[in-house]
């Protein structure tokens, strides 16, 4: 909060009495409104009618809301539409909005009318009243009105959807992007610190042939490296924007080049471009594109499972599971067993995927409520989609920091399980047959004996045939002899 804010809030908390109210009208009638709130008489009555829940709009959202009004304000008073000294009040207010001073101002549920007017005059108030305290006013008098100078050329109908972008955009850049950028390296670096590591593969949670560690976590980067792909997809499709449709999509009261110059200011705060809708219509009556954003999320999510679940497999043990990497130990694991380290970073990240799956389909279900002009499950979708951005950022970078990037590998362990694996018999099917090499990894199981044991005891194969064919390193490249490779 800057200096005169804090000085600001100082002096309501001398000038009202805790408890004290003032009396505000609107198009119902009056009500009563907490003295020292920048809000007004709408979103008091909105308090009333959505008492739900205890989630908000993140403060994402917020700054979002405020960057529009401030963007709205200069280029209306750029247009002649707005008193010069009323728009450097909205200004000043907007842009405390945008720092988070006065998000504690923003008390409406989530869970409330479906095209978030309730929250769009949240901002316009709080942003109205403060403003009029600037200008030497008093709060609820409306020297600065909500709805003729905030909420100039606008309508909650498309300021909603474009505040939703914009967050979505701007936590993409700024949080989720550079957290997955980490990830992947993490992961990249790995892949290349474990490249000469050989192990056994698996299929169906069975041995299956060699891998090399590396190659397991080259995989991990990559997925991690196309779901970075399909985060710089989602921005470009939430690019387009439903400012300057108002209602109902036809623009009425609005300036033809407001939405424009507004989108302009912000691409210029957020560092990422926006556009006014191709077709208004579409951008107000559907969000196909927050949908399809959110299956890039939730694809994201599903990759970050199984990379998550891949680890506390291979890190499982330590003395009685898999044990091929040792992950780092961040908290004791039991509060019965002394000792027990569990793989806890790894588990609170299939747990973000899961709540990121579950956002997933409320954004289907709330794709699907387009009636007519308007979509109306705005709230619901904005909060559940920035979410999964915010989770999946924080998610990934702890991942990184207190998993990834401090897993060494068990070498001797990896390469123990490999001389026993039964699924060695896979190099010598082409030139023995499937059937034989069947009946050899049958005979080393009963036996307990390793393959190669077994071949050698029986003399399938010259030694320095078999010694060739049955080299781990070997299996995990392209080539070789042809044959059936198993699955």
């Amino acid at each position: 909060m800057t200096k005169k804010a804090q000085h600001d809030a100082s002096m309501r908390a001398q000038n009202h009495s805790p408890g004290a109210t003032r009396m505000e009208r609107d198009t119902m009638g009056e009500l009563a409104v907490p003295a020292s709130a920048y809000y007004g008489v709408q979103t008091a009555r909105a308090v009333e009618n959505f008492p739900i829940s205890d989630l908000r709009f993140p403060r994402s959202f917020i700054k979002a809301t405020g960057l529009i009004k401030h963007a709205a304000a200069k280029v209306n008073a750029a247009l002649g539409l707005l008193d010069q000294k009323i728009a450097e009040a909205i200004l000043t207010a907007s842009r405390e909005v945008i720092d988070g001073c006065w998000d504690h101002e923003f008390p409406v549920d989530i869970f409330q009318t479906g095209s978030g007017t309730s929250t769009n005059m949240n901002a316009n108030e709080v942003i109205a009243n403060r403003a009029t305290e600037l200008l030497g006013g008093a709060r609820g008098s409306k020297l600065v009105h909500p709805n003729d100078h905030v909420n100039l050329g606008q309508s909650s109908n498309d300021v909603i959807p474009t505040a939703i972008h914009v967050a979505a955009i701007d936590g993409i850049e700024h949080q989720l992007v550079p957290a997955l950028s980490r990830l992947q390296r993490a992961l990249a670096g790995k892949a290349q610190e474990f490249e000469t590591i050989v192990k056994i593969g698996r299929t169906h949670l069975q041995d299956a042939t060699p891998v090399r560690l590396g190659q397991e976590f080259g995989g991990y980067a990559r997925q991690i490296a196309l779901g970075l792909e399909r985060a710089r997809h989602a921005q470009c499709v939430m690019s387009e924007v439903a400012l300057g449709g108002t209602a109902v999509g036809t623009g009425l009261n609005a300036h033809p080049e407001f939405a424009g110059r507004v989108l302009t200011l912000i691409a210029q705060e957020i560092g990422c471009p926006f556009q006014e809708a191709t077709n208004h219509f579409e951008a107000q009556s559907t969000q196909d594109s927050l949908v399809e954003a959110s299956d890039a999320l939730r694809t994201l999510a599903v990759s970050l499972m199984k990379i998550a679940n891949d680890v506390r497999w291979l890190g499982s043990g330590p003395r009685c599971g898999l044990g091929e990497i040792v992950l780092p130990e961040t908290q004791p694991g039991s509060s019965i067993m002394p000792g027990k380290v569990n793989p806890v970073i790894a588990e609170s990240v299939t747990m973000v995927a899961a709540q990121v799956i579950g956002n997933d389909v409320t954004m289907t279900v709330g794709g699907q409520a387009g009636n007519f002009e308007l979509l109306v499950m705005l709230p619901v979708m904005a909060y559940n989609l920035l979410q999964s951005i915010e989770l999946l950022a924080n998610a990934a970078n702890n991942f990184s920091a207190r998993c990834i990037e401090g897993i060494k590998a068990d070498e001797e362990r990896c390469r123990t399980f490999i001389e026993q694996s039964l699924a060695m018999c896979t190099g010598l099917a082409p030139e023995i047959g499937y059937d034989a090499a069947a009946k050899l990894a049958k005979e080393a199981y009963r036996t307990g004996k390793t393959v190669r044991e077994i071949a050698r005891a029986q003399k399938v194969l010259p030694e320095d045939r078999l010694t060739a064919l049955l080299d781990p390193w070997r299996m995990t490249e392209p080539g070789g002899p042809v044959g059936s490779a198993g699955g």
